[in-house]
């Protein structure tokens, strides 16, 4: 698909938990001045306290995603690129991502940030400690938990993947 000049994109971020994602997506929307949609922002000022496990995590981002859907897809019809720092770490989350884009008639690429788990767990325990709201969640439990759900992305899959390098 060639771009036009009212054509939107779509940044999408995939990597493990602790990988880099949000760091990423805020750099990128700030470096080329988009808006940035984080879910784990929205998901603890609409529903504070109450995500504790996967289970509560999986209920909360379908009702967050089915309310933004509409929104995400004007915001590119509309010309206006779009960060979303939601999880694509899977080949349904990035179907459904990927769809945003489709039905919008707009660009995508995928940042896929390939981190070790050594390092993710590193970042993990920092980040829990610079910020005890995500304690709960924040865990090597609930790292171990997500992990074996993540799949990196494939050729198979049609999507524009763009590695990024992370030098830390």
């Amino acid at each position: 698909m060639e771009k036009d000049e009212n054509q939107a994109t779509l940044h999408l971020v995939c990597g493990k938990m602790a990988s880099g994602k949000s760091t990423f997506a805020n750099e990128l929307a700030e470096k080329m001045h988009l808006i940035c949609l984080s879910e784990d922002d929205l998901l603890a000022n609409l529903y504070p306290g109450e995500i504790t496990d996967l289970p509560a995590y999986i209920e909360k981002s379908g009702k967050l995603k089915a309310g933004l859907k509409a929104v995400i897809v004007q915001l590119l019809r509309n010309g206006i690129s779009v960060v979303l720092d939601f999880p694509a770490n899977t080949v349904k989350q990035r179907q459904w991502l990927v769809g945003l884009a489709i039905e919008s008639d707009a660009l995508h690429v995928l940042h896929f940030i390939d981190q070790p788990d050594d390092v993710c767990k590193i970042q993990l325990k920092k980040r829990a400690a610079e910020n005890p709201d995500r304690a709960a969640t924040d865990t090597e439990e609930m790292f171990d938990a997500v992990t074996p759900y993540f799949v990196a992305p494939g050729t198979d899959e049609n999507i524009n993947v763009k590695w990024v390098t992370k030098t830390d």
